[in-house]
């Protein structure tokens, strides 16, 4: 990696925290592979909704983040780059338009009204990272943004959102989606600047292989939200219906969300409580354990723009039975039967149920879990990622 003199920015609304350490995981990646070489400086802006009256606690705030954050306060992070967390305290609101305002605003107040002192600026999220870091830095500095968000059709229905989101893409040096379902929405919705929307995906590390081989498809694991969009009710009854036929099947749920206590009792009514385990929500570095601890991914989501979780697991050797839901089509593009099975999305378990018994019926000679690995690493790994970025930021491949 060639040091580069240049100081970076990084503002995001999502990075993981100790109360929420999946959130803005693929942030902290970014990071993890960009920032060696780099004078990196991370701006996690989260936000803290409330229900009060709005005028009261943002000028009570103001107050606050004067005496508390100047200077501002940096601690180390991933990738040898250092983080401060700006909380942006807003009433909540489906206003997308509103959400980035009020970001621009704590981060300017956070700044002191000065512009960021930084050569690049990189955002996540247009509205609402991206539209703070353009109304926080100076003429000449380039802001570079990378678009993960699953909400995009919700905010180009908003006339203030779609605008800002017109005049963003008009004033950004570089704009980055994770995937195709990320960037056709914004196609479709500003031809006049498909030439300008350039594809980076989201890093995974490669770094640790699994000591031991899958022998057998037992020990099911699932990483995320528990939620219905993510299709975890259906998960649970693909699990029970092959759990009857399997009885040394056992399920891990790692995440948490508001199908918990439901999930919780359907499993005791399913007579499978004894064979799945609530793992709840997990650092990081402990769900990258788990991968290389089970045997299958199971990932049943309704809707995804990348799927990062399904990359992890090939990364940690794991084979993966997930839904064509957008994303992972994308992602395991020309190694779907090297790396596992796909199935369709279906309000139901049966393409699930019927998925897990082919792939079990052609394990493991039926695929090539080191190949699709390699080619996974070619395609997300830090290398990659970090060449790419380095080469937008500074205009050659410093990789």
């Amino acid at each position: 990696m060639t040091n580069h003199p240049s100081k970076v920015a990084v503002v995001t609304p999502w990075y993981p925290t100790a109360q929420h350490p999946f959130r803005g995981a693929f942030v902290q990646a970014m990071v993890d592979a960009t920032g060696p070489g780099t004078d990196m400086s991370v701006f996690h802006c989260e936000e803290w909704g409330h229900r009060q009256p709005a005028a009261p606690i943002e000028s009570a705030y103001a107050k606050l983040l004067a005496r508390t954050h100047h200077p501002l306060r940096f601690v180390p992070t991933a990738g040898g780059a250092r983080v401060t967390q700006l909380p942006v305290p807003l009433s909540v609101t489906p206003r997308y338009a509103e959400v980035a305002k009020r970001h621009a605003e704590v981060l300017g107040q956070a700044l002191q009204g000065k512009p960021m002192p930084f050569d690049i600026v990189h955002a996540h999220v247009g509205l609402s990272g991206g539209w703070g870091a353009l109304a926080n830095v100076g003429p000449d500095t380039p802001v570079h943004v990378t678009e993960h968000a699953s909400f995009l059709g919700k905010l180009l229905d908003q006339p203030d959102a779609r605008e800002m989101y017109d005049e963003l893409l008009h004033r950004v040096a570089g704009f980055y989606a994770v995937g195709e379902r990320v960037s056709r929405p914004l196609i479709d919705a500003f031809p006049h600047h498909k030439d300008r929307i350039e594809l980076i995906t989201n890093p995974v590390s490669f770094e640790y292989e699994r000591p031991v081989p899958v022998t057998e498809l037992r020990r099911w694991l699932y990483v995320g939200t528990l939620s219905q969009l993510k299709g975890v009710n259906w998960l649970l009854e693909a699990f029970a219906r092959c759990h009857a036929e399997d009885p040394a099947l056992t399920l891990t749920l790692v995440g948490d969300g508001p199908l918990h206590a439901e999930l919780v009792e359907r499993a005791a009514a399913l007579g499978v409580s004894e064979a799945v385990t609530f793992a709840g929500v997990q650092p990081p570095d402990r769900a990258l354990l788990l991968f290389r601890e089970h045997d299958l991914l199971v990932h049943a989501s309704r809707f995804e723009t990348f799927g990062m979780t399904i990359v992890e697991a090939s990364a940690a050797g794991l084979p993966v039975l997930v839904t064509r839901c957008g994303g992972p089509q994308e992602s395991l593009a020309g190694i779907e039967s090297d790396a596992g099975e796909m199935v369709e999305v279906e309000e139901g378990s049966d393409a699930l149920v019927d998925g897990y018994r082919r792939l079990r019926d052609r394990f493991p000679d039926g695929l090539d879990l080191a190949r699709a690995r390699r080619v996974l690493d070619d395609r997300y790994g830090y290398a990659t990622t970090a060449r790419e970025h380095h080469r937008v930021w500074f205009g050659e491949d410093r990789g």
